[in-house]
């Protein structure tokens, strides 16, 4: 069931991929699309993660051992929750407005986070079975996380320097760069759960 939350998880987060592409296209159809999909699967991934809850509470682990997965499929569900909100962001952005120098910083970051999300569902599979391989997933993570980081403040100064024609859209932009640095910063705390699991075991 983790895994299945986790797998619909990094679904979203390649849905928000293509909503902001379509969007930087000015393709509204996709874009509303990819969003409705992002909206559907996160109340699915909400239902999913409060069964990972009843069952882990109802199973015969060690208090500690509940605690630590109950830890970890909340920092997950973070990551479908700021996506979601990435949309909500997105959906109030009159793209025709945004330069083009902050659509390609959109789709920079976007990509960035998408690879965290793919590493942190790889993390996670492997973190019983083939511990080696869930720690260089989980420092790819931190790596792309930096990059993440990198991005965000290059896009503030390129902020800074455009443009824009309404003071509300350099909000509503500013709050989608810092939507997309919360996923990557849910996915490494999710990874630094992992790593809190696999010392204890």
């Amino acid at each position: 069931m983790i895994q299945r939350h986790l797998a619909l998880t990094t679904g979203i987060v390649e849905d928000l991929e293509k909503a902001i592409s379509a969007a930087v296209r000015k393709d509204e159809k996709e874009k509303w699309r990819c969003t409705e999909r992002i909206a559907s699967s996160e109340k699915e991934a909400d239902g999913l993660r409060r069964k990972v809850m009843d069952e882990i509470s109802k199973g015969e682990l060690s208090p500690v051992d509940r605690a630590d997965l109950m830890d970890l499929v909340k920092r997950v569900d973070m990551v479908a929750d700021w996506s979601r909100e990435s949309t909500r962001v997105l959906g109030a952005i009159p793209i025709e407005h945004v330069p083009g120098s902050i659509k390609d910083e959109f789709m920079e970051m976007v990509q960035s986070v998408k690879e965290c999300a793919i590493s942190l569902q790889k993390c996670v599979n492997k973190m019983m079975t083939r511990p080696e391989e869930a720690l260089q997933a989980a420092d790819f993570v931190e790596r792309e996380e930096e990059k993440v980081d990198d991005i965000h403040e290059k896009a503030r100064i390129l902020l800074g320097k455009e443009d824009l024609p309404m003071a509300g859209v350099a909000v509503l932009v500013n709050q989608l760069f810092e939507a997309m640095e919360m996923i990557a910063d849910s996915c490494e705390d999710a990874c630094d759960q992992v790593r809190v699991i696999m010392v204890r075991k």
